[in-house]
């Protein structure tokens, strides 16, 4: 029973790691036709949708004296970094966008140490610093082309300290909330009224006018479904049944389906990937040594 509890969340982080390595394809296939702004909306409003069937009568039930954080939380983990993505990633390839995700686990030290009192082993640093040398050294080798529109990466990096805070609230205040009803709640306060706003833009021209309109909704919905809605209450399970720190590591991992889906689509594989890879776990297991 204990080994089955300390399994669960490494079962959970490379669950994450790969749904959330997928999200950039999906992302960039999404914006073949919609905009950053209707890519992101439609991505929080297809999550509420489909997340709602599940908890809106639960939501309302969770006290009132978590609401204001709940609220924080559905923007800073979800809302504001749907919409810093989707623009970044209108000029940075996803290798690019992949290694600057990398940084979450460091915000999220940092600002946990600074702001809420957590508590920390110098192993754990180590554990970061070794993991982000690796996550780095593996985009770096499958694509470094990008840095001209390294301007741009400044999204990305906003989006990692809002995922930094987000994280460290939800360990520090939200540990009782379950997970489930939690993510109903984040989708519920983003996804209604961004999505009230989709509707104020081009949306429906778009869709009704362009030939390729419904397969870059087919990608979005899979993108809100499994990127969003369900993969957020495995965060925010992992949350809970960890730490911050060692959650937000799942950014390291990433990379690595990410060059997955590289070889799948033909591109080549180099033996110093595996070096890499080594890096990336060791790193994750020092974040979460007891």
């Amino acid at each position: 029973m204990k080994s089955s509890k300390a399994l669960l969340p490494w079962i959970i982080l490379l669950t994450l790691s790969l749904i959330w390595g997928s999200s950039f394809i999906l992302m960039k296939r999404g914006l073949d036709v919609f905009s950053f702004q209707q890519v992101a909306a439609l991505r929080l409003l297809i999550a509420f949708l489909f997340i709602a069937s599940f908890t809106i009568t639960k939501i309302f039930k969770i006290p009132k004296k978590y609401w204001g954080y709940l609220i924080l939380c559905g923007y800073l983990g979800n809302g504001i970094p749907a919409f810093l993505f989707t623009k970044s990633e209108t000029y940075l390839s996803s290798s690019l966008a992949g290694i600057l995700n990398s940084l979450t686990p460091l915000f999220t030290f940092i600002i946990g140490v600074l702001f809420f009192q957590a508590k920390t082993k110098w192993y754990r640093f180590l554990g970061l610093a070794i993991g982000l040398a690796g996550a780095i050294g593996l985009v770096l080798l499958s694509d470094g082309s990008d840095f001209d529109n390294f301007s741009f990466g400044f999204y990305i990096i906003v989006a990692t300290i809002c995922y930094a805070c987000s994280s460290n609230i939800i360990k520090r205040y939200l540990q009782d909330v379950n997970p489930l009803h939690m993510t109903g709640f984040f989708f519920f306060v983003t996804g209604v009224p961004i999505g009230i706003y989709l509707f104020s833009t081009d949306f429906v021209h778009v869709l009704t006018t362009n030939k390729n309109a419904l397969t870059s909704l087919g990608y979005i919905s899979i993108l809100a479904i499994f990127g969003s809605a369900i993969s957020i209450v495995l965060w925010n399970m992992l949350i809970q049944k960890t730490n911050a720190v060692f959650a937000a590591s799942v950014t390291y991992i990433m990379p690595i389906f990410a060059i997955m889906w590289g070889l799948m689509d033909g591109e080549k594989f180099l033996f110093i990937y595996c070096f890499m890879i080594v890096l990336i776990l060791i790193g994750v297991y020092l974040t979460n040594k007891k």
